[in-house]
């Protein structure tokens, strides 16, 4: 009597263990359909740009990108092919390249370097120093382009990819020694201290220690740069430098005879920063709650 009756309450909770999954699921399922319609939305106009880019541009003016799905024959890489032939898009890519890629380690290595040495080391005024790089974060870019380009014409730069570099690398340092600094400062003292009694230098607990524990921070931060600095048109246009968004709005200028130039250029400037996001995304969460939590 005593098994039976234990056998029917197992199987009791495991009925009703089961039921609430099922009420938990159902409960659930129009907040995902919403997310899910929301996000079907959203992905629309990349959808519509990337099959623009492979269609031939009569069948683009005269039927509208969506009727691919009646004729999908008219799809053609073609297009692509003949932009990656074109030097001026090529060129355009370097640019944006040494760009992003310039900028963001020059962010990366003297931001690490600073926050470092804002959380850990004691120097004379460093709490006023910081307070300082949170001011910068306040200061918008745009009121800065005028006074730095007539700077760099002076130092004879303008006009560069250097200029370029240097103008996003002091705009996106504030921001990267705030967040590093807030992440440094979680990691336990007690590592580091032991590391000082065990003979360690300050750049050998930097190499060893800091930059393996602060990672994700590192990581998120070179992310934010890199899609902030690919994406960049305004600073380019004033320094005279031509990356790739530069040179896509030159091609808006003829918009009705080059949308089959615009639109694969587009989506190429598109989907870098977006394969970034996707194969590093958990380093954003991680790096906005950066310091956050102690």
């Amino acid at each position: 009597m005593a098994a039976a009756a234990t056998e029917t309450a197992q199987f009791s909770g495991q009925r009703d263990t089961t039921a609430a999954r099922i009420l938990r699921a159902l409960a659930k399922t129009p907040l995902q359909i919403l997310l899910a319609a929301i996000g079907l939305l959203w992905l629309v106009p990349t959808i519509g740009l990337f099959i623009t880019s492979i269609l031939p541009q009569s069948s683009v003016t005269s039927l509208g990108w969506w009727k691919i799905f009646a004729h999908p024959s008219l799809a053609t890489f073609s297009n692509y092919s003949h932009l990656f032939h074109n030097a001026g898009l090529t060129g355009a890519l370097k640019t944006t390249a040494y760009i992003s890629v310039g900028n963001t380690l020059i962010v990366v290595i003297v931001g690490a370097l600073a926050g470092y040495a804002f959380a850990w080391l004691e120097f004379p005024g460093r709490d006023w120093l910081f307070i300082g790089v949170v001011g910068l974060l306040v200061v918008p870019l745009q009121m800065a382009l005028i006074p730095m380009f007539r700077l760099y014409n002076t130092l004879g730069i303008g006009g560069t990819t250097l200029s370029v570099v240097l103008f996003h690398a002091a705009f996106g340092l504030p921001f990267a020694i705030f967040l590093l600094r807030n992440f440094f400062v979680g990691i336990p003292k007690d590592i580091l201290e032991s590391a000082r009694i065990d003979g360690a230098n300050e750049l050998w607990i930097f190499l060893r220690l800091i930059l393996p524990l602060g990672l994700p921070a590192i990581a998120s931060v070179a992310i934010f740069q890199f899609l902030w600095t690919w994406n960049d048109l305004i600073v380019s246009l004033t320094f005279s430098v031509t990356p790739i968004t530069v040179w896509i709005f030159d091609q808006l200028r003829q918009f009705s005879s080059s949308i089959d130039v615009i639109a694969p250029a587009s989506f190429i400037s598109l989907i870098v920063p977006l394969a970034v996001f996707f194969a590093f995304q958990r380093y954003f969460v991680q790096g906005l709650l950066a310091g956050s939590v102690k």
